[in-house]
């Protein structure tokens, strides 16, 4: 008997999410560095939409596991395995919350409102602060760093269970298995 998986519903916001993710991440490293042109505003405008598509993806995937709780892990997990692997995907969440807030929180800080795809104008969440901005800069850049070890963290247990163990862990999450 195949072990179960996790539902089409939970699969596709995992997905889109960790595509999401992966392009802010590589987008945030690189766009840090150009000049202040057109494009770095294009780019910073885009990546601030693509945050709060994370956040929203988040809270999507958080009421739904709520309703839908994960699948229960197959008898071939550790004991230490199954001890971790809900501390890391609780930190990934927060990780994946904790970092677009930070990042409005940041914006209005700087006096930059922002507007969900240039269309939907969002509150700013603080007053203008040119200290508070720095300090949530730095929080911005420590959280940045923190989802970056926490999701080198899954992908390498990810390929611990699938390559090497090969216990069916992965095939619960991929698009293609059964539910």
């Amino acid at each position: 008997m195949a072990a179960p998986t996790y539902h089409a519903t939970a699969k596709a916001l995992h997905w889109l999410t960790a595509l999401a993710v992966f392009g802010l991440l590589g987008v945030g490293l690189w766009m840090t560095g150009l000049p202040i042109s057109l494009l770095k505003l294009q780019v910073y405008a885009w990546h601030k939409w693509i945050g709060l598509v994370v956040l929203v993806l988040t809270a999507a995937r958080l009421l739904w596991r709520w309703r839908h709780p994960p699948p229960p892990l197959p008898d071939a997990v550790t004991r230490w395995e199954r001890a971790l692997a809900p501390v890391g995907h609780w930190a990934l969440l927060i990780l994946l919350v904790a970092m677009p807030a930070s990042g409005w929180l940041m914006s209005s800080a700087a006096g930059v409102s922002v507007s969900w795809f240039g269309v939907l104008p969002l509150p700013d969440l603080v007053p203008r602060n040119p200290d508070l901005f720095e300090a949530l800069r730095t929080v911005h850049f420590v959280l940045s760093r923190c989802l970056i070890v926490v999701v080198a963290l899954h992908v390498a247990a990810v390929l611990h269970h699938d390559v090497l163990r090969r216990d069916g862990i992965f095939r619960r999450m991929w698009p293609s298995g059964r539910n």
